[in-house]
């Protein structure tokens, strides 16, 4: 049986949800699967792919315009393999203390292509994030990096399964 290979796209503002898409596709490389991880923007056909995970970040309840795109440029062919969604946004600890919902965007897209889940990570914003905005809310003390690589790495690992299990 060849590998299975897994494409990892990322809709990101400044960084936050590419960290979390590199881990994903770590995850799923040592879990022995052939994982490939390119912005979203970078992704034109997805054919060559047996599997799609597709992230987008979350600004202000409104999920990547770069990830939007990709699903709906990609619907067809997205549509004939399995595809996994996740958002990366909370500035809070939220995403670890229950199951955070796709926003409405991110649900209309995952109904176009058929995914199968949907997965909220907490997001990131660090004196290091470029932007008005972000120096704004980390001079509040609003800032921080809330992404948990282990529970980014227990999400990985379930769509190993899944897609060893196939």
């Amino acid at each position: 049986m060849s590998t299975k290979r897994v494409l990892v796209a990322y809709g990101t503002k400044h960084g936050a949800t590419a960290g979390i898409a590199e881990q994903i596709g770590k995850t799923l490389r040592e879990d022995g699967l052939d994982a490939v991880v390119l912005p979203a923007d970078d992704v034109h056909d997805v054919r060559a792919y047996d599997a799609v995970v597709l992230g987008g970040s979350l600004y202000a309840g409104h999920w990547s315009s770069k990830a939007k795109h990709c699903a709906e440029r990609n619907a067809e062919s997205l549509r004939h393999r399995p595809v996994w969604m996740f958002s990366s946004g909370p500035l809070d600890r939220s995403a670890e203390e229950h199951d955070i919902p796709p926003v409405s965007a991110v649900a209309r897209e995952m109904q176009l292509v058929g995914a199968r889940e949907h997965m909220t990570f907490g997001g990131s914003i660090t004196a290091h994030t470029p932007g008005f905005l972000a120096k704004a809310l980390t001079r509040q003390g609003k800032g921080g990096d809330f992404r948990n690589p282990e529970r980014i790495q227990k999400w990985a690992h379930h769509i190993s399964a899944e897609l060893v299990a196939a």
